[in-house]
């Protein structure tokens, strides 16, 4: 299984163009055909600036989306999308207001359009680098109602669940047929229970939701190709440099030691995200797993002190062998369209700088 050192989750600043096409494309003054040609002009500038900076791994930057979540799941048969007149509550911040929610019974999508977006990426591609898709994880249905209305299709939660794991396998081993071999689902549900799990008045209920998360995720993944590399990134909510979640992966840590993902992007870019110490129960369950620190943030421009990372990764090789440790930043830059508060110049400083420090650590 290849191991990248220096990884990033995958999500990168729209271009001032981008943006303008895409507010002209919702004002309907260009067609989707207008605004399509302008995000793979765009993509392909990315795509050469991440092979530039040394990412071994390169994603097409989200570009094609508006969220980092809901135009994926939005692709699947048997779900609409609608207003919730309310909106996300970040730390000082607030997002637009759609939402998701079930509209017959979920199922795979053999025309969803990321197939075409991953293929489109898979034809620019500069040598010695490989195609990344990023996708949001299953478990994103069991929040915000997105599944409220699943006992109009189902008789019982687990057969939701199943059709649920089967239309991810179904786009896992589909996305692997079209030429993929590295596939991330990024996954906010993990943080939201950290907190859930702490109140005792909640543990009851969201120990079933942890539960089930497992059992979806592992039942999508099983029975994937050996070399199809699974990774997923557990997040604390990323929009205009804020954030939605805190605390200490502990309270998570045993179900994430259950996940059968080769790779686990993990943020701990400040104090909010806790110490390493739930790193050694993903590790004793999850022998040769990479785990990917997001020690650097994606959410400021300040560049990292380098002795500053040798001594937090000095904390994590007590628990996790040297080689099984990559460095990223916590999150990507721009996991709306709307981006953190960072120019472009920037996020690839950032970038380069990780890319530096990476190479004199596993030199």
């Amino acid at each position: 299984m290849t191991h990248y050192h220096f990884d990033h989750v995958g999500s990168y600043l729209r271009p001032a163009s981008l943006k303008e096409a895409r507010t002209s494309y919702n004002e309907e003054k260009i067609s989707a055909e207008e605004l399509k040609k302008i995000q793979q002009t765009e993509i392909k500038k990315l795509v050469a600036k991440e092979a530039e900076v040394g990412l071994k791994a390169v994603t097409d930057g989200e570009f094609n989306r508006s969220w980092w979540h809901l135009d994926f799941l939005w692709g699947l048969n048997g779900v609409g999308t609608y207003d919730q007149h309310d909106s996300y509550k970040f730390h000082g911040e607030k997002t637009r207001s759609t939402n998701i929610e079930l509209i017959d019974k979920i199922a795979f999508n053999p025309e969803h359009p990321f197939f075409a977006d991953f293929e489109f990426l898979k034809s620019i591609l500069p040598e010695n680098v490989e195609p990344k898709v990023t996708i949001p994880s299953p478990t994103m249905f069991f929040r915000d109602g997105r599944s409220d209305r699943w006992q109009e299709y189902y008789a019982t939660w687990t057969d939701f669940l199943n059709d649920l794991a089967l239309a991810y396998h179904e786009t896992l081993q589909h996305f692997y047929n079209l030429g993929a071999r590295y596939i991330q689902l990024d996954d906010t549900t993990w943080a939201f229970l950290i907190a859930k799990l702490t109140l005792k008045e909640e543990v009851e209920k969201h120990t079933k939701s942890a539960e089930d998360a497992v059992y979806v995720i592992n039942k999508a993944l099983d029975g994937l190709p050996e070399d199809l590399r699974i990774s997923t990134h557990i997040c604390r909510g990323n929009f205009k440099s804020t954030y939605l979640f805190e605390g200490s992966y502990a309270p998570v840590a045993k179900y994430l030691g259950q996940l059968n993902y080769d790779t686990f992007f993990l943020e701990y870019d400040d104090a909010r995200s806790g110490d390493f110490a739930p790193l050694s129960e993903i590790w004793n369950n999850r022998k040769n797993v990479l785990i990917v620190l997001g020690v650097f943030t994606s959410k400021h421009p300040e560049l990292e002190e380098e002795s500053e990372i040798r001594a937090r990764l000095d904390e994590a090789v007590k628990l996790i062998p040297l080689e099984n440790l990559a460095l990223s930043t916590q999150c990507g830059f721009a996991s709306t369209e709307e981006g953190n508060q960072l120019t472009e110049d920037e996020q690839w400083a950032k970038l380069k700088h990780i890319e530096t420090i990476a190479n004199k650590i596993w030199s």
